[in-house]
């Protein structure tokens, strides 16, 4: 069946086939919210990464907004057993927003790909440089270009930098990411920026190539308004790079430590770390530090292993 049909109208409206009878199935785990039909009989599982969408709709485009409405997230969220959060934050989040009881919710922490990692292949590294363009100094901001993601916030704090002198003049900003919903007043920051000619959109960009720009950055920058958990700072810490993140949502919980935490409603705060990073001589130790505490914490295989005891 056409997808529109099958969701919206058989799984929300019609609520059948259910699903876990038409695969004959003990426990049903769903790693993502979505439209979904099932029965009492089987356990049910469901995975929530954030409630970005509750928690600040205007984040969002019209089309999403009524997506997420429709889909009716505190309905989906009674039809379960056990809720998977992948923060504390997330957890609190889902009590708070949809009225869970706590005892449904377990925390279970993503994982950071062991890819990431500090890397001295010089040759690979100037092939990345060459694909993208890039400066030899750099501060690098890699997200959805999208109002949660606060890269307003990050244009005009670099902006504020390069007018007010406080860092080194050859210091440039990338933005990296797919283009979002809602850019239009991103854009605009860039255009009345007086140092937008030091600062470069690359859109997408290829994930095998995350690895390098992270290698490449002097500074890595995520001031989001909101994560459920937040992957590119702890890859970004990962691979040795100092990085910049707000105090809000999951970020200071995941990145304990690993990262400077700014209010990110003021650009004046993101302008002072970055000049106070970027000024000050960088403590490898310290980095590799991290990197090696963020690989420990945050494996893969003690995400799977966590899920499979809850499973048994």
């Amino acid at each position: 069946y056409p997808n529109k049909i099958f969701n919206n109208i058989m799984q929300r409206l019609a609520r059948a086939p259910k699903i876990d009878r038409l695969l004959g199935v003990d426990l049903f785990f769903m790693p993502n919210i979505g439209f979904i039909s099932l029965s009492e009989k089987c356990k049910k599982i469901i995975t929530i990464h954030d409630l970005s969408f509750l928690r600040y709709p205007e984040f969002y485009s019209l089309k999403r907004g009524l997506w997420h409405k429709i889909i009716n997230v505190k309905r989906v969220l009674r039809q379960f057993d056990l809720i998977v959060a992948v923060s504390e934050s997330t957890k609190q989040d889902i009590i708070e927003l949809t009225g869970v009881d706590e005892k449904k919710i377990k925390v279970i922490y993503s994982g950071v790909s062991a890819e990431f990692k500090p890397i001295d292949n010089k040759e690979k590294l100037d092939e990345i440089k060459k694909k993208y363009g890039l400066p030899k100094k750099f501060i690098l901001a890699l997200a959805t270009i999208e109002p949660r993601k606060n890269i307003t916030g990050i244009i005009r704090a670099f902006d504020k930098c390069v007018q007010e002198k406080s860092i080194d003049k050859n210091y440039f900003l990338i933005i990296a990411g797919a283009r979002g919903w809602k850019d239009g007043p991103i854009h605009k920051a860039w255009r009345l920026a007086a140092s937008r000619k030091r600062m470069k959109f690359l859109g997408y960009v290829d994930p095998a190539d995350k690895l390098y720009l992270y290698n490449l950055a002097d500074l890595f920058i995520y001031p989001s308004f909101y994560e459920g958990f937040g992957f590119p700072p702890l890859e970004a810490a990962a691979c040795g790079t100092p990085v910049i993140i707000s105090a809000a949502g999951s970020l200071p919980e995941v990145m304990a430590g690993a990262a400077a935490a700014i209010n990110p409603f003021n650009y004046s705060e993101i302008a002072q770390a970055i000049a106070e990073i970027l000024n000050s001589p960088f403590n490898a130790d310290s980095l590799n530090f991290q990197a090696k505490n963020i690989k420990n914490k945050f494996r893969w295989e003690n995400t799977a292993q966590e899920y499979i005891r809850i499973f048994k």
